[in-house]
């Protein structure tokens, strides 16, 4: 049996087993792929303090590699589930059944895709899902947000302040953001929305430098087709959290619950990153989410050793 099992080799993951070996926790990561996390993705990381420029994927090898001179074992598996049995945890993977004393689940979040022609072909290289992390490669430029929720609006403001001029595409005749968001969207003179459409396409240059160059979309009232010259799109359209394999409190849409020291209702099962409920998306918010957890479950795994001695 193992002290603790962490559940996904991204950012958080690797965070939390990095602590638990320095806890003495006999750890092992459970990872889907050699390399995982949304942060791989990114061609470049600018907000990552200590490193000014680096891409997302150095930095996860850079993690990964942190992670094994520290000692933390890492496994190759899909995950199927995860359940308590009494005060053993149940890790059910393709490759047998594991168990642990406690359980960090680090499975993060994909946004949703607008799953349109030219869309993956051009992630990192004009379509983005982060205007935090992507937003300063727009400065003085053309960009589109699509999407009309907290989250579109939210960056459609931070991008109004980097970029010459922000188009916002929603598919409804009216925006489903909070009212004080939209307000500020209104009165902000670079915004223009373009209701009532959805894009069809995103085009770009083709070759070694491949960069959005325009989009198709669609007036949803007349039928007709308009193109649109854009530096960048960024979609909003919803965010969709890992955490099927284990049955714990969620919220309306999926992501896990936990308390101030990132336990879910389950005790003894802990929840890092984006598939938990947290106001913030982000790198350091996951490496922060990790260390707070292993240090959790190092405390419940000594109570839990003292109750059993």
């Amino acid at each position: 049996m193992y002290d603790l099992i962490i559940i996904g080799g991204g950012p958080g993951g690797l965070a939390a087993g990095i602590y638990a070996v320095r806890f003495g926790l006999n750890t092992l990561i459970l990872e889907r792929s050699e390399i995982s996390g949304q942060i791989a993705l990114a061609d470049v990381v600018e907000n990552y303090p200590g490193f000014p420029a680096i891409s997302g994927l150095e930095l996860m090898e850079k993690y990964k590699s942190h992670a094994q001179e520290a000692g933390v074992e890492t496994k190759i598996t899909e995950v199927l589930s995860v359940h308590a049995e009494g005060n053993r945890k149940i890790i059910s993977t393709d490759s047998g059944d594991l168990e642990s004393k406690a359980v960090i689940i680090a499975t993060g979040a994909n946004p949703k895709h607008l799953n349109v022609p030219g869309e993956k072909e051009f992630i990192s290289k004009g379509v983005s899902y982060c205007a935090i992390c992507d937003g300063p490669f727009f400065r003085n430029k053309t960009v589109i947000v699509v999407g009309g929720g907290n989250s579109a609006i939210t960056d459609a403001l931070l991008l109004s302040k980097i970029a010459r001029k922000v188009y916002i595409i929603h598919r409804r005749d009216r925006l489903r953001a909070a009212k004080i968001l939209q307000d500020r969207a209104f009165a902000t003179p670079n915004i223009e929305f373009i209701f009532n459409s959805c894009i069809l396409e995103i085009i770009g240059s083709s070759g070694n430098i491949r960069r959005v160059e325009k989009v198709i979309f669609k007036d949803l009232k007349t039928g007709e087709n308009h193109e649109l010259a854009t530096d960048g799109v960024f979609i909003y359209v919803g965010i969709h959290p890992n955490t099927e394999i284990i049955d714990v409190e969620k919220d309306e849409e999926g992501f896990i619950r936990t308390d101030r020291f990132l336990e879910t209702s389950q005790k003894g099962i802990y929840a890092v990153g984006d598939c938990r409920d947290t106001p913030i998306w982000q790198l350091v918010a996951a490496v922060r989410d990790g260390a707070l957890a292993a240090t959790a479950a190092n405390e419940y795994i000594e109570s839990f050793k003292k109750d059993t001695a």
